[in-house]
């Protein structure tokens, strides 16, 4: 019994996307976001290909299938917003950070004198 091979789906490499007889568009992405939008791109089911830039700064291009065009855009959108939010929420660890030097500067400014009274008088 023979096996057909099914369709890559998600992440996939270059020979692969173009195996399936689609135009191929392409966005640019910082290699910082890379994995953030795999998760997204995977949610929306969208067939991708990642192909590194070298030069002066890394740069990593996102191909995939042109008639994803509008699922891409939809995709890019919410990972975009989803990336605002982070950046507007307070850093829990530069808080905490903060929080461990109040701390420390409230216990060096008590008094470290200690009393070697035993009850003794003369």
């Amino acid at each position: 019994m023979e096996q057909k091979s099914k369709p890559a789906h998600g992440k996939q490499t270059m020979r692969q996307l173009m195996k399936q007889n689609a135009g191929v568009s392409n966005i640019e992405i910082t290699d910082s976001n890379i994995k953030a939008f795999e998760s997204t791109a995977k949610k929306y089911n969208i067939d991708f290909s990642l192909k590194k830039v070298k030069g002066e700064q890394t740069r990593y291009l996102v191909f995939f299938k042109g008639r994803d065009a509008d699922v891409m855009t939809a995709a890019f959108q919410e990972f975009s917003a989803k990336k605002l939010n982070r950046e507007k929420k307070p850093s829990i660890r530069k808080a905490l950070a903060a929080a461990k030097d109040k701390a420390k500067q409230l216990n060096a400014a008590r008094d470290k004198v200690k009393k070697m009274d035993r009850g003794r008088e003369i």
